[in-house]
């Protein structure tokens, strides 16, 4: 999830897996421990797909699955993946639901607007040196920015307790640092942000990790006094914006998008399943998928089209097309545009040399956007030295995202799967 462009153009692409969708953009990589979110794991000697795990997968007995959707979004945006999210006082029944949230399998942590939350609702502020902790959160071409507070989340049969989550455009700081005042654009209402909110399901646990743990990095997280003043500062990684996924007491290494093909004109609306956990019940069984390890610091793959390897590639449900660099398809703005659908063949290659060959269709964008529909499977736009698999990568398939160091039937992550 990241950039976001006047309509009907919404170009939503990550620089770094690290930012997508709420991580931050600017080349921080994680240099988490153990719980990592989108900096750098300690390094160690990686564990083969196929190598059997011990401790077994904790299987669980509780429902996992929630519904998915794209269809028209607030903004009209094309190929928005959203769900619902219950976010509730801590340790109380004092819930409410939040619709519009966007599914973003390129960030980690639950991100939404203090607009869309009741006013009666109360969040603790997690406290900061100086009074709050607030957070600036990099995407593409923008940013969101506001305070950490601590909530219930509840999703389909699960809870993450006391979760560390991002309030945007929150009250209590009301200031944007000028530093993240810099990133681009201010998305901090629903027709900027297109939706509610974002749930970062990623490859990792915490937003930042160690790095942050350490040292007060740029536009990331601040120590806000009364006064508004907010100075950046180091943040404990239990005290980050965490993947919701990564606190759930079952079903909490990884999870698995599964949406229907659509025609190649695309489809109004498309309803499709998220399903928490890796091998931990029936319905989250690998059955044979390719395993692709990504590097535990980045969360990279590599994707070779037309003889180029693409080293920074990654697997982004937050973004709305597929994006590559092309020297043969033509470009219509920031999209591409060919006068019929052409049809590339990529290679794609784990870490661990593991591979899945697969062949991709690129339509013409404006075509696409002159129809009704909002889900589109071959939609594609131009970027930097990047592949992102964006959200038309996900139609008519299972896509697994394994979470870093967690233990699975294939090894543990962090890893992609379909």
């Amino acid at each position: 999830m990241a950039t976001k462009l006047s309509l009907p153009c919404v170009l939503l692409l990550c620089a770094a897996i690290a930012g997508c969708g709420g991580g931050g953009t600017d080349g921080t990589t994680n240099q988490s421990a153990s719980a990592p979110a989108s900096a750098t794991p300690p390094a160690g000697t990686p564990v083969a797909a196929s190598t059997p795990v011990n401790p077994p997968v904790q299987q669980s007995t509780v429902p996992n699955q929630q519904p998915v959707t794209v269809s028209a979004t607030p903004g009209l945006a094309r190929n928005m993946l959203m769900t619902s999210v219950t976010v509730c006082e801590p340790g109380t029944d004092h819930c409410a639901t939040i619709d519009n949230v966007q599914v973003d399998t390129g960030s980690q942590g639950l991100r939404l607007l203090a607009s869309a939350l009741p006013a009666d609702l109360t969040l603790p502020a997690l406290p900061s040196a100086t009074g709050t902790v607030g957070q600036c959160a990099v995407f593409g071409t923008g940013y969101t920015w506001g305070a950490v507070r601590s909530a219930d989340v509840r999703m389909a049969g699960e809870i993450a307790t006391a979760l560390p989550v991002h309030i945007i455009a929150d009250a209590s700081v009301p200031t944007v640092p000028a530093d993240c005042g810099r990133a681009g654009l201010a998305m901090m209402t629903t027709g900027t942000l297109h939706g509610n909110g974002i749930l970062g399901i990623g490859l990792f646990a915490a937003d930042c990790g160690a790095g942050c743990a350490r040292t007060a990095l740029p536009r990331w997280y601040y120590t806000c006094a009364s006064d508004g003043t907010c100075t950046s500062t180091a943040q404990p990684v239990a005290s980050q914006v965490t993947n919701p996924v990564s606190r759930f007491a079952f079903d909490n290494n990884g999870v698995v998008i599964d949406l229907p093909a659509v025609p190649e004109t695309g489809s109004p609306s498309v309803a499709g399943s998220l399903t928490f956990g890796i091998g931990t019940q029936a319905n989250n069984s690998l059955d044979g998928a390719t395993v692709l390890k990504a590097n535990s610091g980045t969360g990279y793959v590599t994707t070779t089209v037309d003889g180029k390897p693409y080293t920074q590639s990654f697997f982004d449900s937050g973004s709305n097309g597929l994006f590559f660099t092309s020297s043969t398809l033509p470009v219509c703005g920031l999209w591409y545009c060919p006068t019929s659908t052409q049809t590339s063949v990529a290679t794609i290659k784990g870490t661990d040399s593991a591979m899945n060959t697969l062949s991709f269709p690129v339509g013409n964008a404006q075509t696409l956007f002159a129809t009704s529909n909002f889900a589109f499977s071959n939609l594609a736009g131009t970027a930097g030295n990047v592949f992102d698999w964006g959200l038309p990568f996900f139609f008519g398939r299972k896509v697994f995202t394994a979470i870093d160091s967690r233990a699975t039937p294939a090894g543990t992550g962090p890893y992609y799967a379909f």
